[in-house]
């Protein structure tokens, strides 16, 4: 296990919309090398990049055309190597997007796969053996190869999967993961995971990490088997570096290898009902309507039940007892991630104000496990209702360019407004940087010290050491233990109390809303949060 991990707190960039240094309205590797110290700033130790590999941007760089080249349009290769090694200087870890799940059709690997006359790539990617054969249960392309057959994809037509084998065999043509051809998908992977360790990359956040092998059994056996592979090389060659899992499943994923793993907002997930709640409701439809697919309109009236939506009617006991259980099964072997939003997910202040997202920030960055903040939550960028880019789909309003100053293009780049990647946020009151650097009351003022108190007090990094004090079904007040801190948290609007056992044994160490102690008691405001150590 990284040492470094226990006290890391990861800043995720999403490359193409940071900081564009060259002004051709597109983010950069350069620009992110000269945000450093604002990443430093923001207490954040560790980053991860969103795809910045070789890529036609079919799927904003989810479709990986050369894995061991930097996309033109970010820099080059040299120009990641010197980011890491200025990271390194300053104590920030760098973990890629590693995607192995699958490529684009524009790489090489594919182009040789699809040719008639066999060769060492026709099964590295998952084929039917004839033109009009279809796949039960799975997404797949026909009639656009030279060979007689289709073949799989995981998500756009453009994203051929690559072949780790099938755990359970249905059909000819599907081969077991041991097979020779999927042991070289495998190989493949490993290798390119080498390139970038050597060349001073931290480790890796691994895009769709439970899905390798199809027809894998429900505890992913065979897929699991992968990982553990790679992490015997890692654990022997590159101890100091990271894996960390988009799986969503950390009591399979952790002891399958990974040292982390996210918790996603899947509608449904004992997580989606901390914030982001209206998700439940009405599945995956919502994020296909109006406010969500570029049709300009506002947010339409969704019903949000979350816990820190002011008196919403949440409920912090379904995510609790599965977080206990799950920190229970992993043990010691690796730690749960919580995110702010990712690029993937409508940002926080779709449904959430200042405040709620403050409270939301102040349980995320004091519970167990890795936090991960995505760039700009720090300073609460809106969700834009914008038109697909790159495949963004409904994700493209989270994408939008950081806001870091007042002016041209809220300092994001000199190129001409039309030619950014995105639009950035053009009203008059846009959350910025700038704005919110001196303002102690200001979201990102607020969001540093909560990471400074989690970097400040060892009772708040890593480790499972939580103890649930009140937490009641339906009942805004949540108070939990870790060592000898206590944490509170109020989300509804009226006045909570909550006994200590003897209030002057306690320290304030942090407070949002005025939470104050008084005689045996903790006063805790409307939306108010309270940190206080036993002395």
């Amino acid at each position: 296990m990284p040492a470094w991990l226990e006290d890391a707190v990861f800043y995720e960039i999403y490359p193409q919309s940071f900081y564009d240094s060259n002004a051709d309205g597109i983010g950069d590797i350069k620009g992110i090398t000269q945000k450093l110290d604002y990443i430093l700033s923001l207490g954040c130790n560790a980053v991860w990049l969103n795809p910045c590999f070789d890529s036609p941007f079919q799927d904003a760089g989810y479709d990986v055309r050369d894995y061991r080249k930097v996309a033109p349009r970010y820099g080059t290769n040299e120009d990641l190597y010197e980011l890491f090694e200025k990271a390194h200087e300053k104590g920030i870890r760098v973990l890629l997007d590693l995607v192995p799940g699958h490529t684009s059709e524009e790489h090489e690997w594919f182009r040789r796969s699809s040719m008639q006359e066999k060769n060492e790539f026709t099964n590295r990617y998952v084929w039917t053996d004839f033109c009009f054969s279809g796949m039960d249960g799975y997404r797949y392309v026909a009639g656009e190869s030279q060979r007689s057959g289709t073949y799989l994809v995981n998500f756009f037509k453009c994203q051929p999967a690559l072949n780790y084998g099938f755990g359970r065999i249905d059909q000819p043509w599907q081969l077991p993961p041991e097979h020779p051809d999927c042991r070289a998908s495998v190989a493949a992977i490993k290798e390119i995971c080498r390139f970038w360790l050597d060349h001073g990359c931290d480790g890796f956040r691994v895009d769709m990490a439970g899905s390798l092998v199809k027809n894998d059994d429900d505890a992913k056996t065979a897929t699991s088997r992968i990982y553990h592979e790679i992490r015997k090389m890692f654990d022997r060659d590159y101890p100091a570096a990271a894996l960390v899992a988009e799986w969503s499943e950390p009591e399979l994923s952790i002891p399958a290898g990974f040292h982390c793993d996210f918790l996603l907002n899947d509608p449904r997930t004992p997580y989606s009902t901390l914030v982001r709640d209206y998700g439940n409701h009405a599945g995956y439809a919502v994020y296909g309507g109006s406010g969500f697919n570029g049709d300009g309109k506002p947010m339409p009236p969704l019903e949000d039940h979350s816990f820190f939506k002011k008196d919403a009617g949440g409920d912090v006991r379904p995510f609790i007892d599965y977080y206990l259980r799950t920190m229970k099964t992993i043990g010691d072997r690796g730690y749960i991630s919580m995110i702010t939003g990712n690029h993937d997910t409508v940002r926080l202040s779709y449904s959430l104000d200042k405040k709620e997202q403050e409270l939301f920030y102040a349980f995320l960055f004091t519970m167990p496990g890795v936090p991960f903040l995505y760039y700009g939550d720090e300073i609460g960028m809106r969700y834009l209702n914008l038109p697909t880019r790159e495949g963004g789909y409904f994700r493209t309003g989270a994408r939008t360019p950081m806001q870091w100053e007042s002016g041209k293009n809220l300092g994001f780049s000199d190129a001409d407004p039309g030619e950014l990647y995105l639009p950035e946020d053009g009203a008059e009151d846009a959350p910025t940087v700038e704005s919110q650097e001196n303002d102690e009351n200001s979201m990102l003022s607020v969001t540093r010290r909560l990471i400074a108190l989690r970097h400040a007090d060892k009772d708040l990094h890593a480790q499972a050491n939580l103890e649930i004090l009140h937490a009641v079904i339906k009942d805004p007040l949540l108070v939990c233990c870790r060592g000898k801190t206590i944490l509170a948290f109020n989300t509804s609007g009226a006045e909570r109390a909550y006994n200590l056992k003897n209030a002057a044994a306690f320290a304030m160490l942090d407070a949002i809303g005025g939470a104050f102690t008084r005689k045996d008691e903790l006063i805790l405001p409307p939306q108010s949060f309270a940190a206080l150590k036993e002395e």
